[in-house]
């Protein structure tokens, strides 16, 4: 690091692009890749669709939507895919299929009975089956979005010990979340119709190298401020010329304000996860991830530094220093990664 004052940040973040490739070792990612697709099977508990909570134990039959759609298409794409097996003496996983999404809008669970629902699904499976008895529920494992859902083992002792967590809300703050035992379940919210031009946008990385073509913003971000972080974004940045921050409603269409940035601002809300992160991949812009301890998706096989930029919710008042310190080369290399 340089001494003088005014390069230290600029230097910090050279060294934070400095690996450039997408992933930690892909040759290594393809080889499991391809061994888990030959042989990795997985034994979800059956249930009928007569069973009174068929609405939260099946796959949804239509497409999933709203902010945690990411729950809905995990287990309605697993349940179509070859990892599934009907026979548990070949699984190397067992999957239970509850939706903490559609229990907490079930009028005869609610939010308030999810723990006890959950305690009782895993003694009726323990009893009737041999599998979670093994190991404790060790090689088990459920899906949810919605922040609830890393507290709904709190009435079963075993299973909040044991049982693997694949969670939005993946936050190594939490007592709830295990980061070497859980996993961290990307956010997304569905986009309909065809994916944007990302070649046509004001952002064309070849102009900008070529031409000097300058994007309107420098950063963005919208959404409620229902956090102290994104009051301190606020605070800090909410007159600025070059970093755009909105609450309440849009004038311009949210899309074309991420293809008109440079930067993409995912900031802690309720929770560190949001569907920010998605946003910004789904429309090439680079993401800005201002939220401390969050365990982001596919960690050991994503280099996220090659693509995103990770600022501590204390640096928010350097949030524009770190931005204009990252020069045009390595910006354009986190932006072509994003492609990737």
């Amino acid at each position: 690091m340089s001494g003088k004052k005014g390069k230290v940040v600029k230097t910090e973040v050279r060294n934070y692009v400095k690996n450039k490739e997408v992933f930690h070792d892909r040759n290594l990612f393809l080889e499991d890749y391809k061994e888990m697709n030959r042989s990795f099977k997985i034994y979800c508990y059956p249930h009928k669709r007569d069973d009174p909570f068929a609405n939260a134990l099946l796959p949804v039959d239509f497409e999933p939507g709203g902010n945690y759609a990411s729950e809905s298409y995990f287990k309605k794409v697993l349940m179509k895919s070859h990892f599934i097996t009907k026979d548990p003496s070949k699984a190397d996983l067992f999957f239970l299929p509850f939706s903490i999404a559609r229990l907490r809008h079930d009028p005869r669970v609610g939010v308030g009975g999810i723990q006890d629902f959950i305690r009782d699904y895993i003694f009726n499976i323990s009893q009737n089956y041999p599998y979670w008895n093994r190991t404790g529920g060790a090689d088990h494992f459920y899906v949810a979005c919605h922040s609830i859902g890393r507290s709904a083992m709190e009435k079963a002792e075993e299973a909040k010990l044991n049982v693997i967590q694949v969670v939005c809300s993946s936050s190594y703050f939490l007592s709830g979340y295990i980061a070497h035992k859980d996993a961290s379940l990307p956010q997304i919210w569905p986009r309909e119709g065809d994916p944007p031009d990302l070649a046509s946008s004001k952002r064309d990385t070849q102009d900008i190298k070529k031409k000097g073509k300058h994007i309107q913003k420098l950063a963005f971000f919208a959404g409620s401020i229902n956090s102290p972080v994104r009051e301190r974004l606020l605070e800090a940045w909410r007159n600025d010329s070059e970093i755009s921050v909105h609450y309440g409603r849009l004038r311009t269409p949210y899309a074309d304000e991420l293809l008109g940035s440079k930067f993409c601002l995912h900031v802690k809300g309720f929770e560190v996860n949001t569907a920010r992160i998605a946003d910004s991949l789904y429309y090439g812009c680079v993401p800005v991830i201002i939220a401390n301890h969050y365990d982001l998706p596919f960690a050991d096989i994503l280099n996220w530094k090659s693509f995103s930029i990770v600022i501590a919710t204390l640096d928010i008042p350097l949030l524009k220093q770190v931005l204009k310190g990252i020069c045009l080369d390595e910006y354009l290399m986190l932006q072509t990664n994003i492609l990737k």
